[in-house]
């Protein structure tokens, strides 16, 4: 089942390849981006103890265009980690409220990003094209999710769905994501989150 559904999900992405609309426009199969925004405190500390994670890439002049594999190779990826890894917040695995990490059997939604994105390198995907993202879940409360830029639009592997869906088809309410350029830089995807004379860390913790 796991196996059709994919493939399904990857003949429907294909479509956007064609069909999507300009960044500023409403329905885009792409985000829109406001400026700088400051980075999510639990990720300037992950940094601090994990630099080779986050060092910049090489800037890539073009969107990665992907091929049907390995479109449904995100789905795949995202379904195998949503059931490997238990579910649960810092404060139950740490002790504290927000801790970045990469989880071995137990994480909340940042520690599933983090997971994610490296295994997606490791079978071949830029990292470049597997940025970091933070919103406001649908009752308001700070969620990461990986976005991931493609050709064909930006994709949302999230731990609380299986499905992988266009950004603007989740009922989330996007704030920022780290910059394709730079992975240290982060950038504004609302108007109301970017940085002007503040250069603190964003203080959202990523609960669930």
């Amino acid at each position: 089942m796991a196996f059709r559904v994919a493939i399904a999900f990857a003949a429907t992405l294909v479509w956007y390849s064609g069909s999507a609309l300009a960044d500023d426009r409403p329905g885009s199969a792409f985000m829109r981006i406001y400026g700088t925004a400051p980075p999510p405190y639990g990720y300037v500390e992950y940094c601090r103890s994990n630099q080779s994670a986050c060092r910049p890439g090489r800037p890539a002049a073009r969107r990665f265009s992907a091929t049907p594999d390995r479109l449904a190779e995100l789905d795949r990826v995202n379904r195998q980690i949503n059931r490997t890894i238990e579910p649960a917040t810092d404060e139950e695995i740490f002790g504290v409220k927000e801790y970045w990490t990469m989880p071995r059997t137990r994480g909340d939604c940042e520690d599933y990003v983090l997971l994610k994105r490296q295994v997606l390198i490791r079978r071949g995907w830029p990292a470049n094209a597997l940025l970091i993202t933070v919103v406001r879940d649908e009752v308001g409360d700070g969620h990461a999710v990986l976005t991931v830029r493609t050709a064909q639009g930006d994709f949302i592997l999230d731990n609380k769905v299986d499905e992988v869906r266009v950004w603007h088809e989740t009922p989330y309410r996007y704030l920022m994501r780290q910059s394709y350029l730079n992975a240290q830089v982060w950038m504004a995807l609302d108007p109301a989150v970017r940085a002007s004379t503040t250069t603190a860390a964003a203080n959202i913790a990523t609960t669930n």
